[in-house]
């Protein structure tokens, strides 16, 4: 694999570290699976990655610059512990709401970027989520930016009611504003990518990626089989299944979703 790809070696452990595989169960040393990408070498599950952790693995080295950093949601409804909620999401993630947006360069071409954050509320989509998502559109359109957007997310977020689902329709007003305009948008779906994300920009992409395995839906499985009384197919909801129906483009492994996106866009270019 390339050396460019790899996550920063200073996340390496200073000392012996084992994980245990949530679905083999083996016990894999923690440099291994840092250096794999965050994917066990024994059954190919795919740990959660950080923005930073994803931007390290797409970026070229050093080139990224965030965009709009401070914006903070505030309790708009007055809603029990909701301060509370989102200073422990703040300290957990080390970021001020569920996505991190900016520049980078991907094998030398520039490329505005956002990357969601499930630590941080299950990366639910508030106002500071939609605001940015929008203003990264405009800042892509602005300078004639191909525009990438790393979705994984639980849905709305509950805590703003109406104000969060409002974002639902902003942020697709602002990629059509993108994409009328000219410009390519990518969209990588992860796990999980539900709810009004999925309703809204995450399936608005020229080009819709996701990672294997990934659970894509509106309403989850458990959800359906209860309203409609009936088993679900196996793998239903899962990004293989979508591929299979025509719903994603590209399933693309970790180790060359770099590589991947990097001829889309010198294609593009």
């Amino acid at each position: 694999m390339e050396k460019q790809n790899r996550i920063n070696a200073s996340e390496r452990s200073t000392k012996e570290e084992l994980i245990e595989c949530p679905r083999c169960h083996a016990m894999i040393d923690a440099d291994i699976i840092r250096d794999n990408f965050k994917v066990c070498p024994e059954c190919e599950h795919y740990y959660t990655l950080s923005p930073k952790s994803r931007l390290r693995m797409l970026a070229d080295r050093k080139s990224f610059k965030e965009l709009d950093k401070g914006l903070r949601a505030i309790n708009l409804l007055d809603f029990p512990d909701y301060e509370d909620k989102l200073a422990k999401a703040r300290a957990k993630s080390g970021l001020d709401d569920a996505i991190l947006t900016g520049v980078i360069k991907i094998d030398g071409i520039k490329v505005a970027i956002g990357v969601m954050d499930t630590r941080f509320l299950m990366a639910s989509m508030g106002t500071v989520v939609g605001e940015k998502i929008t203003r990264l559109a405009e800042y892509a359109q602005k300078h004639n930016l191909p525009l990438i957007m790393v979705c994984a997310s639980g849905g709305a977020r509950m805590q703003e009611g109406l104000f969060s689902l409002m974002q639902m329709s902003k942020t697709s007003a602002a990629i059509k504003r993108f994409k009328d305009a000219g410009g390519l948008y990518i969209s990588l779906l992860t796990n999980p990518t539900t709810g009004g994300v999925s309703a809204s920009f995450a399936f608005l992409g020229d080009i819709i990626l996701a990672e294997p395995e990934a659970l894509i839906c509106f309403a989850g499985p458990r959800v359906i089989e209860q309203t409609i009384g009936k088993k679900l197919p196996d793998g239903f909801q899962k990004a293989e299944f979508l591929l299979e129906h025509g719903m994603v483009d590209m399933i693309v492994r970790r180790d060359e979703l770099k590589s991947t996106i990097s001829r889309i866009l010198k294609m593009h270019k």
